[in-house]
Parts: C-alpha cells; sequence; structure tokens
C-alpha cells in the first residue's frame, strides 16, 4: 500500500527547494566592455565558466506586475476553555490479616481543556497573484529568430535591466518563464 501523506510531503518539500533555489540572490555591479552587462544571482569569485541555466539576449522591454489581493471572508476562530472537577477516591491498606486495614479518602482534581471554536467571520487581503518582475529579451541565447522571450528574473535583476539601455546584451538567471 503506497503512503500517500509520505509522497506529498515529500513532493511538497521538492517543491519548496526548489523555489528557495529559484529565488537568488543579488546580482554583480560591473559592467564588462562592449555594452554587455551580466548579472548572476551567485557573487563567488571563484565561478569561472557560465551557469548552463543562464539566458543571454538584447534588452527588449522590462515590465512590473505588482501584487495583486482581494477581499475575502474566513471563520474567526477564538479560544474557548472550560475547567471541570473530577472526584478521585484513594485508598490505602495497611497491616496484615484479620488486622488488615483500608483507609479511603477523596480529593478533587481540577482539569482545565481548551480547543479553538469559530466565533462569527472576519475579513482579510487574499493574495491573487504574487508580485512579479519580469524581462523581455531578443535573440535570446544568439538565435536571432527568437525574439520577444519573457523571463521572470528577481528584483535586483529587474532593476538592473531597467538602468540598462535598450538592445543591451544581459546574461542572468531567470527565477522562470513566460510573464
Amino acid at each position: 500500500m503506497v503512503n500517500t501523506r509520505g509522497l506529498m510531503a515529500v513532493g511538497a518539500t521538492a517543491m519548496l527547494l526548489f523555489g528557495l533555489a529559484a529565488c537568488g540572490g543579488g546580482g554583480s555591479d560591473a559592467e564588462p566592455p562592449g555594452h554587455t552587462v551580466t548579472y548572476s544571482s551567485d557573487d563567488s569569485p571563484e565561478q569561472s565558466s557560465p551557469r548552463s541555466d543562464t539566458v543571454s539576449g538584447l534588452r527588449d522591454t522590462v515590465r512590473h506586475l505588482p501584487v495583486k489581493t482581494s477581499r475575502a471572508t474566513r471563520p474567526h476562530m477564538v479560544r474557548k476553555c472550560a475547567s471541570t472537577t473530577t472526584r478521585v477516591r484513594h485508598t490505602s491498606t495497611s497491616g496484615t490479616g484479620s488486622r488488615r486495614k483500608t483507609r479511603t479518602w477523596y480529593t478533587t482534581e481540577r482539569t482545565r481543556t481548551c480547543k479553538n471554536v469559530r466565533s462569527g467571520t472576519e475579513t482579510y487581503r487574499r493574495v491573487v497573484r504574487p508580485e512579479r518582475w519580469c524581462v523581455r529579451l531578443d535573440d535570446v541565447g544568439g538565435d536571432k529568430a527568437r525574439d520577444d522571450v519573457w523571463f521572470r528574473v528577481d528584483s535586483a535583476t529587474y532593476h538592473q535591466a531597467l538602468e540598462a539601455t535598450a538592445h543591451t546584451r544581459l546574461t542572468f538567471v531567470p527565477t522562470g518563464t513566460a510573464c
């Protein structure tokens, strides 16, 4: 029998790790000669060869899609506690044989149980679309026929591409495709 909860947990962990790896860090401020701007999410100086997941092309345009939210309602949960008392019987025996005596006494123990219960509804802002930064490139990978390709990038790469002039060669690591 397949453990579906275990498989779902492994899948969720893999998606989380993939998302975190795609986010990356800041970019490099160095500009190589020849009007070529190179951006990398890895600031390590020992990186000598380009990464396999980098893309390059001529800057066409950039787009910023702000976060999109909407109002929504959800159950409002409050914590309710109840105290209860229970009468507990205790016994103690002493002696042996016909001189055996049993002593009985009672105590009251208090217990408190708490649980979350629904108490009406509350409104909140639900994220419909997360914030996105996008760059459109022409001549992707040196292919003159591959134009107007959108790539999703991090905020730092977006702002650096925004400052670059039109048709400047950009090289960066995208966080996603299509925008």
